[in-house]
């Protein structure tokens, strides 16, 4: 079974928005088994509208459409849906009803407009949306299954969760698709790929490898498709115990789970408490630490030491450090990430200095030349990077690499 999920306002392609709603109907989709073959944002432009209709209707089962079922004049898509499937607006006492209950509770007057969110293409189904005042809506052409929801997001799930997935459900046939993503750092998707091509090309045919890179880390998504979930989950957890042979040093967790997170796990267990002092990172290490629940158990706090006098003043770090070194060197890095175990009286601390950009850096430091270091039972360890000239590339690599680093060393005590 293949679905297109189509996403209709102007808002969505000037950027007003950005369409969180697709991502989510795809998820859901693909966990009940149902195919996503393309998701497409449109304008309201009723021929555009119809035009896309018209192409989808050849291509797949069900087209799911959100966006452009709202009361007023720029929402043309009800209009457009009579257009295309010839017929006409006739009133639904039902929805209706709906309505009128639905402004009574918000102190909200029934006028005209909202009167008119009763008006439905003569000939559909009507899924009921007690969240808002446009009902959901089911037509058919030449054997296609079209969907409209409105946009508003809480609107869109409720409607997802109690009345179109029921209905796929118990409509089609479908199979069982199951994911599992295993999280890597430390290997570029080129080293990576390299290292494991052997394990790839072993893979059953069943499952299917998928790499998905970003500035934390290469995800690996291994994707079952069959009909028996029983033997998938076991194929899969094989393959899973296969691969930790090859790369177990990179992996730090699994499916959703946080480098933070991970680490959280294994402080927890141990007993033992971290704290960050950070410079470049302006506490965004601490905010991926804190990001998890129950993160007080291990987790005391951060020192934003973003100049030199905080540096000074509150960590304790030397003077004549920063004079001969600069802010940027091994020699701060460290003393700073020892002063953060004794200021907050942690096992570990994790400390950042660098060059984040787009501007302050020289031939001897360019920008996105950053020192990070680790410090445990006064000793530390520390390691010189350059992520290159993008701020935020550089902030974000800074803190996944730091936890890399910390993860290391965690898994060796």
């Amino acid at each position: 079974m293949n679905v297109d999920i189509i996403t209709i306002g102007d808002e969505i392609l000037i950027g007003q928005i950005v369409d969180t709603n697709s991502a989510w109907m795809a998820r859901k989709l693909n966990d009940e088994g149902i195919n996503v073959r393309q998701i497409t944002s449109i304008s309201d432009d009723p021929e555009h509208i119809s035009e896309t209709f018209a192409e989808t209707a050849k291509k797949v089962d069900v087209v799911i459409v959100t966006g452009g079922l709202g009361p007023t004049k720029d929402d043309k898509t009800k209009d457009t849906i009579c257009n295309f499937f010839g017929t006409q607006l006739v009133a639904d006492p039902t929805v209706l009803e709906n309505i009128e209950e639905l402004l009574s509770k918000r102190g909200i007057l029934l006028n005209r407009l909202n009167r008119d969110q009763a008006l439905v293409p003569e000939g559909s189904r009507v899924f009921q949306n007690i969240m808002g005042t446009a009902p959901g809506l089911l037509l058919k052409k030449n054997g296609c299954c079209f969907i409209f929801m409105p946009g508003v997001p809480f609107e869109m799930k409720y409607l997802m969760e109690f009345e179109i997935l029921p209905y796929l459900r118990n409509t089609f046939q479908t199979t069982t698709i199951l994911h599992r993503t295993v999280l890597t750092q430390g290997l570029p998707e080129s080293m990576l790929a390299e290292k494991i091509s052997a394990w790839e090309d072993a893979l059953p045919e069943y499952i299917k490898l998928a790499y998905l890179p970003s500035p934390q880390g290469v995800r690996l998504r291994l994707s079952a498709r069959g009909k028996e979930l029983s033997l998938m989950e076991a194929g899969v957890d094989i393959q899973i115990e296969k691969l930790q042979n090859l790369i177990q040093s990179n992996i730090y967790g699994y499916d959703d789970e946080s480098p933070a997170g991970s680490i959280g796990k294994i402080l927890e267990k141990k007993g033992w408490t971290i704290s960050t002092a950070e410079s470049c990172t302006g506490g965004a290490i601490a905010a991926l630490f804190t990001q998890n629940p129950g993160s007080s158990a291990y987790f005391k706090g951060s020192v934003v030491a973003y100049s030199n006098e905080i540096k000074t003043n509150l960590l304790g770090v030397e003077n004549n450090l920063i004079l001969n070194h600069g802010a940027v060197s091994r020699e701060v890095v460290e003393k700073m990430a020892l002063q953060a175990c004794h200021v907050m009286n942690t096992d570990f601390a994790i400390s950042t200095s660098g060059i984040a950009g787009p501007g302050g850096g020289s031939d001897e430091k360019p920008v996105g030349t950053v020192w990070i270091a680790i410090a445990h039972n006064g000793n530390t360890t520390s390691q010189l990077y350059n992520f290159g000239n993008d701020r935020e590339r550089n902030i974000i690599r800074t803190c996944q690499t730091s936890l890399f680093m910390l993860r290391k060393i965690l898994i060796t005590l």
